[in-house]
């Protein structure tokens, strides 16, 4: 399912015009994104939550020139389902 696709089926469901439901979708996407770049974590209970993991210091291998890289420690974002979304997937 694509943007596009979220923006058609609630605008179905909900009698709102296209133009407003992506503007709304687009600024949560925004916030979302804001708040995980300020390593705020965002919490939808019954969803799940978008959360910022850190990745430690790692050695890998580049292969084809036969030498050790240090990968230095970064953060990522993550989505961690909730209990609810869990079970309702199984």
């Amino acid at each position: 399912m694509t943007k596009a696709d979220i923006v058609n089926e609630i605008s179905k469901s909900t009698g709102i015009d296209k133009a407003s439901v992506l503007e709304t979708v687009e600024k949560f996407m925004e916030i979302v994104k804001d708040s995980l770049a300020s390593d705020e974590n965002v919490y939808l209970r019954g969803f799940g939550s978008f959360i910022v993991k850190t990745r430690s210091q790692k050695t890998a291998r580049n292969i084809s020139k036969n030498t050790t890289i240090i990968i230095p420690e970064h953060k990522i974002p993550a989505f961690k389902p909730a209990k609810v979304f869990m079970d309702q997937v199984k």
